[in-house]
């Protein structure tokens, strides 16, 4: 019977996990996360769940010449911003799966 109770508290602490990891996760995917390209021409903004919610794009970068530098100008500012999405949930998120190995955590 003692093995019982045991049992029943690792399950509540399980939960409690569960609840503060659900909440670590509501708190991430609120936050704004901004990526810049060099020089600032064009900004990327995700929320924490990877939804791109705006994206500035300066006249300057604008060269109807040379298109390919637009597209390479949007695609840093998209990474850059993606690289900051997984930086802060790794720390956020990170110690509920250390030792763990799972895919995309």
């Amino acid at each position: 019977m003692r093995n019982m109770g045991n049992m029943g508290n690792m399950m509540k602490q399980m939960r409690q996990m569960q609840k503060k990891m659900e909440e670590d996760q509501n708190n991430l995917n609120a936050q704004a996360f901004t990526g810049t390209s060099p020089d600032n021409m064009v900004q990327a903004t995700f929320t924490g769940d990877r939804k791109m919610t705006d994206l500035t794009i300066k006249p300057e970068a604008i060269d109807p010449d040379d298109p390919d530098m637009l597209a390479d100008l949007v695609l840093a500012a998209v990474n850059d911003a993606l690289t900051k999405v997984d930086e802060t949930t790794k720390q956020t998120l990170g110690k509920y799966t250390q030792g763990m190995n799972i895919p995309g955590m």
